[in-house]
């Protein structure tokens, strides 16, 4: 399985996703630049990674979302290719109008680094076949604008549509209802603000992240 990692100036957490992905697909991913236009051939999973995209100027990962290479994403994207955005990579999608909604500063404005507890709302979808609907998992976060925060209406609906991911277990950030993970409504789209690929070797303190890893590897058939 052929994946690629989008890099950014600023990002941070790119080598930890490409470890993660090299490690569940036994190959090395495509580390793509912002400024390419076009996704490797054959690509079939597209990281955005955690960081400071652009420095966090403007808005966190609004520059990021109007490079040249998201403009290839957002396109695959719309094609089905499944892509993941962790930590700023949620801010990006967000911005880039992958998933609704945006990221503001944590309600504390405080820098958040520790194990989380998750609950997981939706058990169907490609990333999280390999967890049980209702299943605690601890996953670490590392944020300073991690409040997810989205109209009633919206949140309605994406609760109604089962598109809310998983949920902080206790209250992190002041996230709108908790939402720590959000998928689109084609289903191919994750944007988390936890960090799942910081939790994929029992070296890591548990596996609960190499689980995401693997279901959607699962469901795209490699």
């Amino acid at each position: 399985m052929k994946t690629a990692v989008v890099v950014f100036p600023g990002s941070n957490c790119d080598r930890d996703i490409a470890v993660a992905l090299e490690a569940v697909t036994g190959v090395k991913p495509a580390m793509v630049w912002h400024a390419d236009t076009e996704l490797p051939d054959g690509t079939g999973i597209v990281a955005v990674p955690g960081g400071f995209s652009y420095g966090d100027y403007l808005r966190s990962g609004a520059i990021a979302a109007r490079s040249p290479i998201m403009r290839a994403v957002v396109e695959a994207a719309g094609k089905g290719l499944p892509v993941l955005g962790i930590c700023n990579g949620f801010q990006v999608l967000t911005e880039a109008g992958l998933l609704p909604g945006a990221l503001m500063r944590n309600e504390g404005l405080n820098f958040v680094c520790r194990n989380v507890a998750l609950t997981v709302d939706n058990a169907q979808s490609s990333f999280t076949s390999r967890y049980a609907a209702g299943e605690r998992i601890t996953v670490p976060v590392a944020h300073h604008d991690g409040n997810y925060f989205a109209d009633t209406d919206t949140l309605d609906r994406l609760e109604g549509e089962g598109q809310v991911a998983f949920r902080y277990a206790e209250q992190v950030n002041g996230s709108a209802r908790s939402i720590a993970g959000l998928i689109n409504d084609a289903g191919n789209v994750l944007g988390m603000m936890p960090h799942p690929e910081r939790r994929i070797e029992a070296a890591h303190g548990g596996t609960d992240g190499r689980r995401l890893f693997e279901g959607l590897l699962k469901t795209v058939g490699a």
